[in-house]
């Protein structure tokens, strides 16, 4: 049997198996919260591209730099009518490459080729037509060199996800930003806006840090104009400009200094996919491709297999490809070369402005693949150092590792992606603990997902988890078990992979997403004026202390033990509930011991000997607790024991 065909056998085997929900819309409705009055849910058709009143010119970039690795950079000028203006650059080693004109006759794209040896320095782009002349002043600035300015990921960090609204309010004065579509605060009703900030984030760094955090993830900060529910960040208005209800573009670089100065990295959440329905390029689309459209609103089908399945009809990946991820988030086609350098060229910008860390690139199953691929490569090429994983909310571990750089499982199709959010490994988790172990369910569904890590290059780099900002509570899943809980936290900590935990899974927060607001709550203590501040441990009751404090452990340990970080990773197949696994390098070697039953279990160690032998005493992580005698070893009902072998 050739390898491609034992990869699909083995896709088909365990895809079958998966039984959790697809994505859901972020538009969620509500029955209890209606839609403010004057704000409907379109339903979109066939939109032309007509050309509009411009009311705010704009040349995007803003600005570029000299020294990129590819030394051309596409100019887009949004302005009256401009469309027909020839435009000339005069300016010691740059040069006018191309221009492109499209339907709409207020945008031009100009693009620009930067010589070798070319100096920073300002200069005008000029465009005439006829007897009239417009000048749109432009700049390339000298790139940043300074050592350890843009660290990447890797498999020793601890990612803290938060939404910046719902978090910490830092700022009072931007709860309300005149102009913008939807002002104001309310934080009774969970689709407006709360009033959580970037200052506030500023705020909590030491927070975090005392926690073990080493990066930070921030669901998306950019604009998000948008009339109602835009609190997530998810349906971009302009890609250049911070959202002014968190801040400022010079706030988001004081985020990225001082996480910096404390030893924590910063993660960017881009969108690549869709934009908001208020973005100027969809109120006056630059040309009717410039999006993916439809007779009628279609949806995606979100039915990642297609793109890969060998039988799939062209109209099923067709509509999960193009079709709209909402009604208020119309979907990009990238085949476009002109939205294809627009959004890659705002990526580059944002690293090389704020020198952040990684990107988590939001549904990345979406949009065009061969895209998807391109960027990889520019962004590896362009920042060897920055690291970039995908969300692949999908079902099958050969679907999701599909989406990974260099793993041959499809003939001619490299996605340059250094790692995925590891939805396979969530979901093993969250039946290991839910359901009694069968063949292939319960703990052995933890014990078949990671079998088959020979899918990735390297799975190590997958981004790990137990919840999210779409996912229901993991407190809640496991029925606000304490132990369970812990025990979750135990292998989150421990296994392959670079761990991440949501906003408020330290002091144990719970909900459903039964609609996604509820798992969106704001943390208690980051608004002036809260009824508790759990930010600190006298705000907090003894179980979320207690819970906090288990987090903190085995983060500093994690942090301290490289064997938990990259060393080799050896399981054992679960018997009788019972799954038990080693961390180890040359200098340590770690035992988690997993008991997903309620009751409590006297674990025989003898099959496990080929990598316990020659040790003859442990210390449990957490507690503290030294045990002398391993060839037994007690494990109370839902409990999992990290032993430091001795």
């Amino acid at each position: 049997m050739n390898g491609n065909k034992f990869v699909g056998l083995f896709f088909f085997l365990f895809y079958s198996i998966s039984f959790f929900a697809q994505p859901t819309s972020i538009y969620t409705d509500d029955p209890a919260q209606k839609l403010p009055v004057g704000v409907d849910k379109p339903d979109y058709g066939i939109i032309p591209a007509t050309g509009g009143t411009v009311d705010q010119v704009r040349v995007e970039p803003p600005n570029w730099w000299v020294g990129m690795h590819i030394p051309q950079v596409e100019v887009l000028i949004y302005d009256q009518d401009i469309r027909d203006f020839e435009p000339t650059v005069q300016y010691p080693g740059v040069s006018i490459r191309k221009v492109t004109r499209l339907q709409n006759p207020n945008y031009l794209f100009v693009e620009l080729e930067i010589g070798p040896g070319t100096k920073p320095g300002k200069f005008d782009i000029l465009c005439k037509k006829g007897a009239t002349t417009k000048k749109y002043p432009y700049e390339l600035r000298a790139r940043s060199h300074a050592p350890g300015r843009i660290q990447g990921l890797q498999s020793s960090d601890f990612i803290y996800l938060l939404m910046p609204d719902r978090f910490a309010n830092g700022d009072p004065s931007n709860d309300s930003v005149e102009g913008m579509t939807q002002e104001g605060v309310n934080r009774d009703k969970m689709y407006f806006r709360h009033g959580g900030d970037l200052r506030g984030v500023i705020d909590k760094l030491d927070y975090l840090k005392s926690l073990g955090v080493t990066a930070l993830w921030l669901n998306p900060v950019l604009e998000n104009n948008q009339p109602y529910e835009s609190y997530h960040g998810y349906a971009i208005t302009d890609h250049y400009h911070i959202d002014r209800r968190f801040g400022s573009n010079d706030t988001y670089l004081e985020l990225v200094e001082k996480a910096h100065q404390r030893g924590i990295k910063i993660i960017m959440d881009i969108v690549p996919n869709h934009v908001g329905d208020q973005h100027y390029q969809f109120k006056d689309l630059p040309d009717a491709t410039w999006i993916h459209q439809f007779p009628e609103f279609t949806r995606t089908t979100y039915r990642a297999p297609t793109l890969m399945d060998p039988y799939a009809s062209e109209k099923d990946r067709t509509t999960m490809s193009d079709g709209w991820f909402d009604h208020h988030m119309p979907d990009l086609n990238q085949q476009h070369p002109q939205v294809a350098n627009y959004l890659t060229q705002s990526y580059l910008w944002w690293i090389e402005q704020s020198g952040h860390d990684a990107y988590r690139i939001d549904t990345y199953a979406y949009p065009d693949q061969a895209y998807m691929a391109a960027l990889g490569k520019r962004l590896e090429d362009e920042y060897p150092g920055f690291f970039f994983f995908g969300e692949t909310w999908v079902h099958g571990p050969a679907v999701q590792a599909q989406f990974t750089e260099d793993n041959h499982l499809r003939e001619g199709y490299n996605a340059h992606m250094p790692g995925v959010t590891d939805f396979q490994l969530h979901y093993a988790i969250s039946e290991a603990l839910t359901r009694e172990q069968g063949w292939t369910e319960g703990a052995a569904r933890i014990y078949y997902t990671l079998a088959q890590d020979f899918l990735y290059e390297d799975p190590y780099r997958n981004v790990t988890f137990l919840d999210n900002h779409d996912l229901s509570r993991f407190f809640s899943v496991v029925g606000e078990n304490p132990l369970k809980f812990k025990s979750a936290l135990a292998f989150l900590l421990t296994t392959r992979g670079i761990p991440m935990i949501y906003y408020g899974t330290e002091i144990g927060m719970k909900n459903f997403t039964d609609p996604d607001g509820k798992v969106r709550e704001d943390f208690p203590g980051g608004w002036e004026g809260d009824a508790v501040n759990k930010f600190f441990p006298s705000g907090r009751t003894a179980q979320e202390q207690e819970i906090w404090e288990y987090i903190q452990k085995l983060a500093q340990y994690r942090l301290q033990t490289p064997a938990l970080q990259d060393g080799r990773l050896t399981q054992f197949v679960p018997v009788d509930g019972i799954y038990v696994y080693f961390r180890h390098d040359a200098q340590n070697t770690v035992m988690v011991v997993m008991n997903t039953h309620e009751k409590e279990v006297v674990v025989d160690t003898a099959r496990f000997q080929e990598r316990m032998g020659g040790f003859t005493s442990a210390k449990e992580v957490v507690t503290g607790g030294v045990m002398t005698d391993l060839s037994q070893i007690r494990v109370p009902g839902y409990t999992a024991w990290v032993l430091e072998l001795r």
